[in-house]
């Protein structure tokens, strides 16, 4: 992923001021809109149907995605990508409405599905590959900088970058307002009810076919990866901030949140973040100097990685190389659910939709994950952890889920969306209980 610049080639090319870089992170990262647009993205392991310990020839991957890239072969024209360990990730269009949404999701993954089966291969939906250690294949100069520079914080970078997958909720940023559509509001929401996707999707507790103490191992990855680029920016968790109030009129493009400006959070999150990789031509690796943040490079600081300060280009791209929770993008991206078997996907993307663009239920949403952030303890590693065995959070999931089909309850609706909802609730939720379990059950039982 690499952040569209609104601005022509001859400017994106020009060497930027630390004060246009702030501008610019501000400006391209939070697009300001009325709520309702919904898009995800879906990462699938890849592997053998027959034997799912081998480990599948990358060539073979893109073979079959080379053939479903072709004009009209995704009827409803996803985007397919690959990540470097092989994992395949489809990405939907924006779509108007979540029903909409579903459905081309449901119908490009159809054909995915079918051709990778035709081959021998299967799809997969899980946090994090449960039986092969991690084997790079895409040799692109951005993952062979990005495997240099996670090496120097152990073997975390090579799990998540090969080993890892994922379903990505993408909602719109909102409205430069204090209510419950603006983006301050939004921005904290998303972020409070984090730990309760975590620990009701949680999907990953096995690595090497042996149970690692965790529910979401894949949470504990992103977790002890890199602080400066993968925990939430400061000031963006409930903890550090006062609930939300809503307040009448706007702030205006670029102004200060009310309720706490997640545009200035963002940016010097951004700005101080340790460069991972720098674009370079002529087939010269892309690695970036230990410990030089891009505001470091703004300023001229020695050890940099050009003579030259950086470009619009290069902002943009170091800032498709953050990977928090919650991403902007322009619009706002979940990062934090594991992937989920078959169709279960269809919940994640539908309790996040309700939840962030209902008013009644983003106020309930609120309210119910408040004690889990007033305790003592990091509640992205709780949900982790125990998924929803921690009774704090298996209570505030439970009223997140209801405040959710509440939502779903209007008119305009999918009542089988509604209906897929309420049955993750009836066989996970409401029994303190999450995917992983299940995996752990069947593990257990195996002779």
């Amino acid at each position: 992923m690499v952040i569209k610049l609104p601005v022509d080639t001859e400017v994106a090319s020009q060497i930027l001021t630390e004060d246009e870089a702030e501008q610019m992170v501000g400006t391209i990262c939070f697009k300001t809109g009325p709520p309702g647009t919904v898009g995800t993205e879906l990462e699938w392991l890849v592997g053998d149907r027959v034997n799912p310990t081998l480990h599948i020839p990358f060539q073979r991957i893109k073979d079959i995605l080379s053939d479903l890239q072709r004009p009209g072969v995704l009827a409803a024209s996803g985007l397919l990508t690959l990540e470097p360990g092989g994992q395949v990730e489809l990405s939907t269009a924006p779509a108007a409405t979540l029903t909409a949404c579903v459905a081309a999701a449901r119908t490009d993954l159809t054909s995915l599905a079918e051709a990778f089966a035709a081959d021998g291969l299967a799809l997969t939906g899980a946090g994090l590959d449960p039986l092969r250690r991690p084997r790079r294949g895409l040799e692109l100069p951005r993952y062979a900088a990005m495997e240099e520079y996670f090496d120097r914080r152990g073997a975390w970078g090579r799990l998540m970058m090969c080993s890892t997958a994922s379903v990505q909720v993408c909602v719109d940023a909102g409205l430069d307002d204090g209510g419950p559509s603006g983006v301050g509001f939004r921005w904290r929401l998303l972020h409070a009810i984090g730990p309760v996707l975590v620990g009701a999707f949680a999907n990953s507790p096995l690595r090497h076919g042996r149970p690692t103490g965790w529910k979401c191992t894949r949470q504990l990855i992103w977790h002890r990866l890199d602080p400066c680029r993968t925990h939430a920016p400061p000031g963006a968790e409930p903890a550090r901030l006062p609930l939300p109030a809503q307040r009448p009129g706007r702030t205006g493009q670029g102004a200060a949140d009310p309720d706490g400006d997640p545009r200035a959070a963002w940016t010097r999150y951004a700005l101080d973040a340790e460069l991972l990789c720098v674009r370079r031509p002529d087939g010269r690796p892309w690695s970036a100097p230990a410990g030089i943040t891009f505001r470091d490079w703004l300023r001229g600081a020695p050890g940099r990685p050009e003579a030259d300060g950086p470009t619009a280009e290069d902002l943009a791209y170091h800032l498709s190389t953050l990977f928090p929770p919650v991403r902007p993008r322009g619009h706002l991206e979940l990062r934090m659910i594991d992937a989920q078997p078959g169709d279960g996907w269809v919940v994640p993307l539908a309790v996040v939709t309700a939840l962030a663009d209902n008013p009644v239920a983003a106020q309930a949403a609120l309210a119910a994950t408040g004690p889990l952030w007033r305790r003592p303890g990091n509640p992205w590693l709780a949900a982790a952890r125990d998924g929803l065995a921690d009774p704090v959070l298996a209570r505030a999931a439970r009223d997140c889920f209801a405040a959710a089909d509440a939502a779903l309850a209007r008119p305009a609706a999918d009542p089988a969306i509604r209906a897929q909802v309420a049955r993750f609730a009836d066989r996970f939720v409401l029994r303190g209980r999450c995917p992983a379990d299940d995996v752990l059950d069947n593990l257990r039982e195996e002779p």
